[in-house]
């Protein structure tokens, strides 16, 4: 997928990305529907978390990917969930450990009422290191937009 030919989202808008981007489809911003984020780079991670129960096989569009579609130099992002928690992360945390934007467990979609419809998402069980409390206020549910500074 070109970048900078993504058009505007046919589907319904799960994704905003504001900011310094060089590729908006809408607008200054990038907007991203299910199909969109789907047809990303896609990571898998099979882990447990703080938030869920047993060991689950996440797998939604790594974000390394989704910045770079996006076309930002920045070396970090603020990530705002639909309540408005939001979180500054370190873009080479991305690339580190490649993390994803969950959009699906055990290959359903996340429900809002069940940390969707997608998160950010550390592999813990294969990093445990990871599972610090910084790491866990990077971790944000519900995610909404990503502001890139």
């Amino acid at each position: 997928m070109m970048a900078d030919q993504l058009p505007p989202p046919e589907g319904d808008v799960l994704l905003r990305v504001t900011g310094d981007i060089d590729h908006p489809n809408v607008g200054d911003e990038l907007h991203l529907d299910r199909e969109m984020l789907l047809s990303l780079p896609q990571g898998v991670i099979e882990t447990s978390t703080p938030w869920t129960e047993g060991v689950g096989r996440f797998e939604g569009p790594l974000l390394s990917a989704l910045l770079e579609v996006a076309g930002t130099q920045s070396e970090h992002v603020r990530i705002q969930a639909l309540n408005e928690y939001e979180s500054e992360v370190p873009v080479s945390d991305f690339h580190d450990h490649g993390v994803i934007l969950a959009l699906e467990r055990d290959g359903e979609p996340i429900a809002v009422r069940d940390l969707g419809p997608m998160f950010v998402l550390y592999p813990f069980d294969e990093r445990p290191e990871l599972l610090n409390e910084t790491v866990r206020h990077r971790s944000v549910w519900h995610v909404g937009s990503i502001h890139v500074p």
